[in-house]
């Protein structure tokens, strides 16, 4: 899924000239959620992996007040003035980077005048995070640049609080933390709350890690995530009633059960039920892959996605029918929704003997169902965001 280098420092140059210092290059990977769906905002248990696709950034200081930022993959390309109040622009990819910018700027960092080039390989708002890719990649690069010395965990932070305040989605920290502690071969299992985590290790062996792309349009600041995020909030309001907690997540299913009875709205009560049945699979997901047992693991994908779908219902028909396309062949062992949801991806653990039915039949099936067509994607498990050679 690499890149070349030299091409990125040529479309780089013929942008912004050659004049100024040598330009650097990073990358960012995105990620895919292995298990663990909405239940970072509420302070809970994740199994996120850092993926071979991602956002490489070019940059370079140019010694003046203007800070410029282009991509190859949008038409969209501004300049805006260092010092000046920085704005929000429509819906366009700029506010990502911006955000960033802002946050550094509001911790008392200066940034001045840079170029920038973006150049990403994760597919278009299907729900790898590509946003906290460019974030991460964006924050980690100026740390560099500008000498600001912020930890690793710092920057992850830092871009949370840019998706939040400036992009204005209500995220939780999963998919920062995943693109900036990506580890290769492994997932990571954080407790969002605490953020302690422990890298675990992915051995598939004879099966394939399979994206499979809906290509549903979707915006996640226009769709119903932040209304989930209140919906989640009721019913811990209603549960602080008769115990003290400062997350859903703090709750067993057990203690959960004994409280349901102070929601009386059916809905609010599945969002919750989901979040913390949810927490348990990643807690089983964990001891699993600890165990080189994938066979479970499969089958707690296949729990996360019927709980998605019917508990805090954001899977719609598209998710829906790629995971019952998937379900019907032998040597699937396992398949579920990941990232925010409707629309996005689904994530399938196949054997490789198996990959061209599963390409076929999937397909097929989706595309009667919907109308779309699907596309499909092998990742490998990544490293984190991290500085590249500009001769590699």
């Amino acid at each position: 899924m690499m890149i070349n280098h030299k091409k990125l420092i040529q479309v780089f140059n013929s942008e912004f000239g050659l004049d100024g210092e040598k330009p650097r290059i990073f990358f960012a990977p995105g990620r895919v959620n292995l298990i663990g769906e909405h239940t970072d905002y509420n302070g809970g248990k994740v199994l996120p992996a850092a993926i071979d696709a991602g956002t490489y950034m070019v940059i370079r200081k140019n010694n003046t007040a203007l800070i410029k930022l282009y991509s190859e993959n949008f038409d969209y390309k501004c300049t805006i003035r260092s010092g000046e109040p920085i704005k929000k622009i429509g819906n366009e990819w700029v506010n990502y980077p911006l955000g960033v910018i802002q946050e550094f700027i509001s911790n008392g960092n200066y940034i001045g005048g840079f170029e920038v080039m973006y150049s990403g390989n994760i597919p278009n708002s299907a729900g790898l995070s590509s946003s906290a890719s460019i974030e991460m990649a964006t924050a980690f690069g100026l740390n560099q640049l500008f000498e600001t010395a912020h930890g690793l965990m710092d920057l992850v932070r830092l871009c949370k609080r840019a998706e939040n305040n400036f992009v204005g989605v209500n995220c939780g920290i999963m998919d920062m933390f995943a693109v900036g502690f990506g580890k290769e071969n492994h997932a990571i299992a954080l407790d969002c709350k605490t953020m302690e985590f422990e890298y675990a290790p992915v051995n598939l062996n004879e099966l394939r890690l399979v994206v499979a792309n809906t290509n549903k349009s979707r915006g996640l600041s226009d769709s119903k995530y932040n209304e989930r995020v209140a919906e989640c909030q009721a019913a811990m309001k209603l549960i602080q009633g008769e115990k003290i907690i400062g997350d859903l997540s703090e709750l067993s299913l057990a203690e959960f059960e004994h409280f349901e009875s102070l929601i009386n709205d059916e809905t609010i009560k599945k969002r919750a039920y989901h979040v913390i049945s949810e927490n348990k699979r990643v807690d089983e997901s964990l001891e699993a892959l600890n165990a080189g047992d994938m066979t479970r693991f499969g089958q707690l994908m296949y729990a996360s996605h019927k709980s998605l779908r019917d508990q805090y219902e954001v899977t719609g028909v598209e998710l829906d029918a790629l995971v019952e396309a998937a379900a019907k062949i032998e040597g699937v062992i396992g398949s579920r929704m990941t990232g925010a949801g409707f629309g996005g991806c689904t994530i399938s653990l196949v054997e490789n003997s198996k990959l061209d039915q599963f390409y076929d039949h999937v397909s097929s099936e989706y595309q009667s169902k919907t109308g779309l067509r699907p596309s499909f994607y092998l990742f490998k498990l990544s490293d984190g965001v991290r500085e590249l050679c500009v001769d590699q």
